[in-house]
């Protein structure tokens, strides 16, 4: 996660709008909708785990689609646009872009699209045509159900143990990672191994990607926050893979 979207306890950043609803405006719900079909249709579960016959599935989207491109294209824009937003208003940014980049769409098409909503307002979305895909349907339906696990056995023993005092790394970040910006270069102690390893594809830009194990790292707040603002007798706890932590 990059800094706008792992804070960390960053203040200065106004009053927090805890936003009780699932989805505010109608739109939303079909932006979660698209989201979920290209998951549902992502080339990368031909290699998934359950199976699916992706290939067998007559759906024109060929692309690989996980939460990590959702998040790398929330991610990209620039910090101070990005807290003006709303939730899915980042979704419909990161799909939209990507579906741009790969050309299902034209960035011509997209402006005329997005001038029609400025000026018009708040509409309904426009009915989705109907269309006989039962395929479609049912993978669809499978991936809801059974989604992909991430667990994989590639036979890699941890490196760490329960006890052992660690360091958080201090990686470079050009699109996303998954290690929060709050807890880079500070010490902390594996409190817990988890079975098995764990793959995060198709792995954003710092590396991260190929299955390997993970931790739960207790940290004392003093370290992250400093003695003022920590609380008495708190503790704080993050899950990170291996592949950011260095013996301390």
């Amino acid at each position: 996660m990059k800094l706008q979207h792992s804070l960390g306890g960053l203040e200065g950043l106004g009053p927090v709008d805890f936003q009780k609803k699932v989805f505010v405006e109608q739109w939303e719900k079909r932006i979660f909708g698209i989201h979920t079909a290209m998951m549902s249709l992502s080339a990368h579960l031909k290699d998934a785990l359950p199976q699916y016959p992706i290939d067998q599935v007559p759906t024109t989207f060929k692309d690989i689609w996980t939460w990590a491109d959702l998040r790398r294209g929330a991610e990209a824009m620039n910090p101070f646009d990005y807290f003006k937003l709303r939730y899915y208003e980042k979704w419909l940014g990161g799909i939209s872009g990507f579906f741009v980049e790969k050309g299902y769409i034209s960035q011509a098409e997209l402006d005329e699209k997005t001038k029609f909503y400025l000026k018009e307002g708040n509409v309904d979305p426009t009915p989705l045509p109907e269309k006989e895909l039962p395929a479609v349907d049912e993978q669809v339906v499978k991936y809801l159900e059974l989604g992909d696990s991430p667990k994989r056995d590639v036979g890699i023993q941890p490196k760490f143990s329960v006890g052992n005092a660690v360091i958080v790394k201090d990686l470079p970040v050009a699109e996303h990672t998954r290690l929060p910006g709050h807890l880079r270069g500070k010490p902390g102690v594996i409190d817990l191994v988890y079975e098995g390893c764990y793959a995060y594809f198709p792995g954003p830009s710092d590396g991260l990607g190929p299955a390997q194990p993970s931790y739960s790292v207790r940290f004392d707040p003093k370290d992250i926050w400093g003695e003022d603002l920590a609380e008495p007798g708190s503790t704080f706890y993050a899950d990170i893979f291996e592949m950011y932590l260095d013996a301390d």
